[in-house]
């Protein structure tokens, strides 16, 4: 099996992982939201694979980051899109990477601007220690055990993959 087939494999089960999770809370209109850049091609393919009816919402944190200050304006931002009010929705917030819990943490902070939502389900295509937030995915592709120096980066869109490389 290749990385590529590999990736694509955590995807379908994250997908029927997130069916089941929707059905058993009775979920029948959930609004799909990825977090650019990595989380919304992972998005794009559980949005397919869902065949969710709602279009894809996509969200660029660059503002709300907390370290916007130390690090300055991202040269690719990108306008947040969310096709529908979030108000009473139940989300479905998707990102490639969750480690310290500060992109999830801005990206709801976002959110919480444009409305309340009734609930958010939070996926993640990969999950490693490091956490600085007290924030938990509710489903996950793959965990990853890396060394300190070490971190997890997806490349794509076409074809997705998983690099783990060494912290400059």
């Amino acid at each position: 099996m290749t990385e590529q087939d590999d990736i694509e494999q955590l995807i379908r089960q994250m997908a029927d992982d997130l069916r089941a999770r929707l059905e058993a809370a009775r979920v029948r209109d959930a609004l799909m939201v990825g977090i650019h850049t990595g989380g919304l091609w992972v998005a794009e393919r559980l949005h397919a694979l869902l065949g969710l009816e709602q279009p894809l919402g996509e969200l660029d944190i660059s503002f709300y980051r907390d370290d916007f200050s130390r690090i300055g304006m991202n040269p690719q931002v990108r306008p947040s899109r969310l096709p529908v009010s979030v108000d009473e929705r139940h989300i479905v917030l998707v990102d490639d990477i969750l480690h310290t819990g500060r992109t999830i943490r801005a990206a709801m902070n976002e959110l919480f601007d444009y409305g309340r939502p009734a609930a958010i389900t939070l996926a993640v295509l990969g999950e490693r220690s490091g956490r600085e937030l007290p924030i938990q995915a509710d489903v996950v592709g793959r965990h990853f055990d890396l060394g300190e120096h070490e971190h997890v980066k997806l490349s794509g869109p076409e074809p997705l993959r998983l690099s783990i490389l060494e912290a400059p």
